[in-house]
């Protein structure tokens, strides 16, 4: 048996936090310079106001992105921006294996690939959880990738796809990663971190041109400043410090969130991500190597000599 940890015994408490009033393009740059997909948002006394996520960021960005376009700045493509070199995982490992990979790597999933480089799926932060909360609640054993990852056509782009498609696909559905394809191939992958760069570097491109063109509206309008507050998720989901690890892995189940405030009494405390609850019960959960006993004897048959294999 072993005991079950709760949000207080794993969660982080030094975070980056924004103030509803916060630039948006500053405070996009500040996500992305701390290599993280959201921050709180608080009051000056520390009570928990919201979140501005990736997808608040690209919800604040999108108008920009679209007069861009329409004001004649490069929109690139999935293959100008894509990452080429990816850790990838076969359909036959197994699935502890795979959540050490990921971890190991501080990536939020991998692609699953057959032996000619055709795509078939995800294994991700979130169909990990799966394993976890299997073996948590029904001390099951694990078993391959195969069973495990998310083959939902919806996040597959195609290498040739614009930058403004791509943020849509990503408002669109719940994921963080999208395998970008080329025929049946895998050909690289795009983050919601890739596309959130990339639309950063145009809205700072079109506050250049809105300088330099005062007769428009529509283009002064998308480049004028705006605050983090009308868009952070204000109803973004949280937990408290003494919530089960298991509870918790059943409420990233149920929801597209990968961190979860931990709030005590309306103030920030904490927050708990995927990767920290997966790296704690991983610790738990990760089956031990046998240990051969020190007096272990090899019995050789005819001809008395130790295999290769052994020596």
């Amino acid at each position: 048996m072993f005991a079950v940890k709760s949000a207080a015994d794993f969660m982080r408490k030094k975070l980056i936090t924004l103030a509803p009033e916060s630039d948006v393009i500053e405070s996009v740059a500040k996500l992305l310079k701390g290599n993280i997909s959201g921050a709180p948002v608080v009051d000056p006394d520390g009570n928990f106001l919201g979140v501005f996520s990736e997808k608040c960021c690209m919800n604040a960005l999108v108008e920009a992105v679209q007069v861009a376009e329409e004001a004649g700045l490069h929109l690139v493509r999935v293959r100008e921006f894509m990452t080429k070199s990816l850790v990838t995982l076969t359909p036959e490992v197994d699935v502890f294996e795979a959540i050490d990979h990921i971890l190991k790597r501080h990536i939020s999933g991998a692609p699953v690939v057959d032996d000619q480089g055709r795509f078939l799926g995800i294994f991700s932060e979130k169909t990990a959880m799966q394993v976890l909360v299997s073996a948590l609640h029904d001390h099951l054993p694990g078993t391959h990738v195969r069973s495990y990852m998310n083959t939902d056509t919806k996040r597959i782009i195609d290498e040739e796809d614009t930058l403004y498609e791509v943020a849509h696909r990503f408002q669109d559905t719940p994921y963080r990663r999208l395998p970008a394809l080329k025929g049946e191939k895998l050909a690289g992958q795009v983050s919601r971190r890739d596309v959130l760069r990339a639309e950063h570097r145009l809205a700072l491109d079109l506050a250049t041109v809105a300088k330099k063109t005062k007769g428009n509206d529509r283009i002064q309008s998308a480049a004028a400043a705006k605050q983090v507050g009308p868009y952070m998720d204000c109803d973004a989901m949280t937990t408290r410090p003494e919530t089960d690890m298991l509870s918790i892995a059943q409420l990233f189940l149920r929801s597209p969130y990968r961190r979860l405030p931990v709030i005590d009494q309306g103030k920030l405390v904490g927050q708990v991500s995927r990767r920290d609850l997966l790296e704690a019960a991983a610790e738990i959960l990760r089956p031990k190597p046998r240990k051969r006993g020190p007096d272990t004897l090899y019995l050789s048959g005819i001809g008395g000599g130790v295999p290769e294999s052994i020596k």
